[in-house]
């Protein structure tokens, strides 16, 4: 199987082409031997692109997680995704769609120094509801802004927002001392009841209006360098608490990232890089 391995900004993928891959009930599988870091290759996540057979810039895409699971989209993953079709001219132009599970989005190529690119995606409508995140406590609510939620006998002030996937946004004055508390904390939350398909966490520190600083805790994966959906989450949930402008420029652990909520629909800018290409003997 050939395969190819990617990162933005830490956050790695390998990508494969879908048309020749195991039947669907072996897809877990194969994602979680491939992306072992011991055994496998190694990665947060498996990407497999497939050529839809019409317009040559269209490709279904399915991400899934290095637990097996799948998610709906990934920010990091399209931008991983896009890189490597431009990177390899399989698309014609500086415009690659994509067929996810949560809708079509669009990559655009800003960028490209050998096999370092520049990419602007869009990440569509950012949700709030508790019925599109999903989030459920037994009530409805239109919105989850400070909602109190008690971890561990601790109360903590969540905002929760869907870009696809479920994200849960914890804002702090200074991060944890210890990397444990915070992975105990997003390990709780991920596994949350009130979340029946568990969540992305991302903990936020606003560094002034135009600048935020996070850590990420993704579900399916544990600590991550970075995400894109997760990096857009925090900068919409930093803009609808009223902590920044529209456009916002996210740290990560590996650099930095810019998302801009323009009107009723999210974009992100950033890097992705080709690391390496080969054979997996599956």
């Amino acid at each position: 199987m050939q395969i190819a391995k990617l990162h933005a900004l830490g956050n790695d993928f390998l990508v494969v082409e879908g048309s020749h891959q195991p039947d669907e009930a072996a897809l877990p599988d194969l994602a979680r031997r491939l992306c072992d870091r011991h055994t496998g290759a190694g990665a947060d996540g498996l990407i497999i692109y497939t050529p839809t057979g019409g317009e040559g810039d269209l490709f279904r895409f399915r991400i899934f997680n290095a637990d097996g699971s799948e998610a709906e989209i990934s920010g990091n993953g399209l931008r991983c995704a896009a890189a490597y079709l431009f990177h390899k001219k399989i698309v014609p132009g500086k415009t690659v769609r994509f067929e996810t599970v949560a809708g079509m989005r669009s990559c655009e190529l800003i960028e490209q120094k050998n096999n370092q690119l520049e990419i602007r995606i869009e990440l569509g409508q950012p949700k709030f509801s508790s019925k599109d995140i999903p989030f459920d406590d037994g009530q409805e609510h239109d919105y989850i802004i400070d909602y109190p939620l008690t971890i561990n006998r601790k109360i903590y002030p969540i905002t929760c927002v869907s870009v696809g996937n479920p994200h849960c946004a914890i804002f702090v004055e200074r991060f944890f001392p210890a990397r444990i508390e915070w992975h105990q904390v997003g390990q709780e939350l991920e596994h949350h009841p009130f979340f029946p398909r568990r969540t992305n966490v991302e903990f936020i520190r606003v560094l002034n209006r135009q600048e935020i600083e996070v850590l990420f805790w993704e579900r399916g994966v544990g600590e991550t360098l970075s995400s894109g959906s997760g990096s857009c989450a925090a900068a919409v949930a930093s803009i609808l608490k009223g902590l920044t402008d529209r456009k916002v420029r996210v740290w990560t652990s590996m650099g930095s990232l810019t998302v801009e909520w323009e009107k009723d629909r999210v974009f992100q800018t950033g890097p992705a890089e080709l690391v390496f290409e080969g054979t997996f003997f599956a």
